[in-house]
């Protein structure tokens, strides 16, 4: 059973919901959508959603699922239009490109002889992977479920939030079998397995993952982990034994070297030990063999750590007692349930309401639990630690979720931003680095992205009251963070990106300082803040890199339209906008506001229908998610509330291919359950949330009793419909409001704010300072 401590390790604890007939928000999830990584179906290199579908719990640490694929640039393991299924591992990363890591701990279920490599996915050389009947796939909130061609084997998932379940129901046959893949990876491989048979019916072990294994980055972003397992079955273990490939010594094992023909055959020839206790090597699986009668049904249960086998077995034991499948599935459902019911929408039709409950199913995936259920976490300093003044948190995309992802979690999961702050400057502390990781991955500083994300969410938070972390500490670690990587005494850092991110995070770190009564820091910062003018070009009328002589870098061809021109993953066109700390001093340097909403205006209307990966206002990216939200800013609130309606439409649809772009660690989708409530921050760091038009009638948060007052945050919109997308006039708390903001203590405070919509845009609506 899941208890009350496990509960609050995930911050997840709500008041009990009844169940009743009618259709609830967690029956609206549809974890397939944004499961594909297709390059193809993107028309882009960075490909779709990157979600998996399989079964996890909010937060949680174990995240079981179906892998399809090992290598490329496929972070979840698993894309939908594959046709091949290689097992269900246990830990999977969601929505990630840079090909992606975990997938540890691969379990399938085979019939006849054994085979110990997956196989081909176009069936030129068989393997133990399987072709699975599309029919028969089924995802839900906290269940997956599969019927495998191979051996016609019915496969379901659910999870726990250390530990999971997997339940096969068999053909009558008599080599059936269980097999495990300890060596397997997604982005490449673990270095180094250990497998012991504890009783008959138990194994435990670990697999070490390290860079020359590839994963994160395929290497490169410095992933160092050891997952730990424990498993039980409920057919006894007696005819078992292990696989071991013979890896030659100095042989390269990155993503591009274990997919190779010569690797694969290596593998392919593993040499098979029956009846082995115990053994450690480069590359190991286990199995275990059984008779089957028709329908029987075997399962297999594991909890699973990150510091160390023991820790597995407690977590295992505490969570899944025995081996019923569907009380642990109920219970995955129940979390879900009381996660989802923080927010509750009406109106929209049933397909925005999938969209919108999956998106925020999906915002609940990450930052997940990297602590154990007793406390005990692995630091920054491979030491173990034990805390339970917060529960250690990973996978931290900051360059993406600072944006929407961490201002949602501010409103309705306070504490998981808690931990996370918590998390990220411990880390500094531990790893004796004494700065803030951009994008932390288990402990790696793997310095994915720019900027200083970390910093902007520990502002952030601060100012929303949630400040139960080493202020102090944390501040000192901010600030080595800006002088490391910020435009400093030069000015600017050369490129846009770089030079836009580093003056917003000055920014950022200008207010805790002012907060904190360090008032010559604070004037420093701000200063620095405004160092994104250093690289206006006057001449080009825009945002341009610079040289390290200082000199201007060449203009290119297709001017601001030039993709990776002094920009991350973006062009000067999309890059440029990012000034969200000062927009009035954006506007005067592109002459005047009423030019820069003509030029916004323009940068929207060229947008494709499909948003997809584009030169203009590319949803598929993080840099332009602010970019709606700024005519509020600019005194054109009618337009803000027109382009958010048609990113909502455009941008997001109930099918795999719904998600335009990477989902990002929980970013795509965090923007658009703000944007579909009608709430979103034009600069997160500040207290102002931005209205505009929602797409549902009616929005209920609940706020959190801990670091809130618990008390339900109310949007209704009058006469609202797909043509009424504009606000006529509004009231806060019965009283006339004139104004297209709202400040964050009154959404905590539980006030209510009601629209009333129209076809036709009220242009005085909203201008009042």
């Amino acid at each position: 059973m899941i208890n009350l401590r496990i509960a609050l390790i995930l911050g997840i604890l709500v008041p009990f919901q009844a169940v009743y007939a009618q259709k609830q928000p967690v029956d609206y999830v549809n974890p397939f959508i944004g499961a594909s990584t297709s390059v193809a179906k993107a028309g882009d290199g960075a490909g779709l959603g990157k979600t998996f579908p399989g079964a996890a719990t909010p937060f949680g640490l174990v995240q079981l699922s179906p892998n399809t694929i090992t290598g490329g640039d496929n972070g979840s393991g698993y894309s939908y239009e594959h046709t091949t299924i290689e097992g269900f591992a246990f830990t999977q990363m969601s929505g990630v490109g840079w090909y992606g890591d975990l997938g540890n701990f691969l379990v399938m279920p085979t019939t006849g002889p054994l085979k110990t490599f997956a196989g081909k996915e176009n069936g030129k050389e068989k393997g133990y992977r399987s072709p699975y009947e599309k029919s028969s796939e089924k995802a839900s909130a906290g269940y997956y479920g599969v019927t495998l061609s191979e051996g016609h084997i019915r496969a379901e998932a659910t999870a726990a939030p250390h530990s999971g379940i997997l339940r096969f129901t068999y053909p009558a046959g008599k080599q059936s079998r269980i097999q495990i893949d300890l060596a397997r990876r997604v982005g490449g491989t673990s270095t180094e397995q250990y497998i012991e048979v504890v009783n008959d019916h138990a194994i435990r072990g670990w697999m070490k993952c390290t860079p020359e294994g590839g994963g994160w980055g395929n290497g490169d972003g410095k992933p160092d982990y050891t997952v730990y397992f424990y498993a039980e079955m409920n057919k006894p273990l007696k005819k078992y034994g292990v696989w071991t490939a013979d890896i030659p010594e100095g042989m390269k094992r990155k993503r591009e070297n274990v997919t190779s023909d010569v690797y694969q055959d290596i593998v392919k020839n593993s040499k098979v030990l029956y009846g082995i206790k115990k053994m450690q090597g480069k590359h190991l699986g286990f199995f275990s063999e059984f008779a089957t009668r028709k329908d029987e049904q075997v399962l297999l249960k594991a909890g699973i750590s990150f510091v160390s086998m023991e820790g597995a077995e407690k977590n295992l034991k505490a969570e899944i007692k025995g081996f019923n499948f569907d009380e642990i599935h109920q219970q995955a459902r129940a979390l879900w349930a009381g996660a989802l019911n923080k927010v509750k929408v009406t109106g929209g039709t049933e397909d925005q309401k999938t969209i919108f409950y999956t998106a925020l199913y999906h915002t609940m995936i990450d930052p997940r639990c990297y602590t154990d259920i007793d406390g005990r976490y692995v630091g920054g300093d491979h030491k173990v630690h034990q805390t339970h003044k917060f529960v250690k948190r990973t996978i931290f995309s900051g360059w993406d979720v600072y944006r929407s992802q961490f201002p949602l979690q501010n409103i309705i999961n306070p504490t998981v931003v808690k931990d996370m702050v918590n998390s990220l400057v411990e880390l500094a502390d531990e790893s004796g680095q004494h700065y803030l990781e951009r994008w932390e991955f288990l402990n790696a500083y793997s310095g994915c992205m720019n900027g200083n994300p970390a910093v902007n969410i520990m502002v952030d938070a601060y100012n929303k009251g949630i400040r139960e972390f080493d202020i102090e500490k944390g501040y000192r670690f901010a600030k080595n963070t800006c002088e490391k990587f910020g435009n400093g005494d030069v000015g600017h850092s050369f490129q846009i990106s770089e030079t836009l991110e580093h003056a917003y995070s000055e920014w950022e770190l200008a207010q805790l300082a002012d907060s904190l009564g360090k008032k010559e820091d604070a004037r420093l910062y701000l200063g620095r803040s405004k160092s994104y003018k250093n690289i206006f070009d006057t001449t080009q009328h825009w945002f341009r890199p610079k040289e390290r002589n200082g000199a201007w870098a060449p203009w290119p061809k297709d001017g601001i339209l030039t993709m990776g021109y002094g920009c991350t993953e973006s062009n000067p066109y999309q890059q440029g906008w990012f000034v969200p700390q000062d927009v009035n001093g954006l506007a005067a340097l592109l002459g005047g506001k009423e030019n820069t909403v003509k030029e916004l205006e323009n940068f929207f209307d060229k947008t494709p229908q499909s948003m997809k990966w584009n030169n203009y206002y590319n949803h598929a990216n993080e840099p332009v998610h602010l970019v709606p939200f700024m005519f509020n800013k600019l005194g054109k609130p009618y337009l803000t509330q027109k382009w958010v309606r048609e990113i909502c439409q455009r941008a997001y649809r109930n099918s795999v291919e719904g998600l335009v772009g990477n989902e990002d660690v929980g970013q795509m989708s965090a923007w658009y359950v703000l944007a579909a409530s009608g709430l979103h921050p034009s600069c997160p760091g500040e207290n102002r949330f931005e209205i505009f038009s929602p797409v549902f009638d009616k929005i209920e948060i609940q706020t959190d009793r801990h670091f809130a007052k618990g008390k339900l945050f109310t949007i209704t919109a009058h006469h609202n419909s797909a043509q009424n997308r504009y606000i006529q006039s509004a009231k806060l708390n019965g009283k006339e409001y004139n104004k297209c903001y709202i400040d964050f203590t009154q959404i905590i405070d539980g006030d209510k704010l009601e629209l009333f919509m129209g076809a036709k845009p009220n242009t005085s609506w909203g201008t009042s300072d």
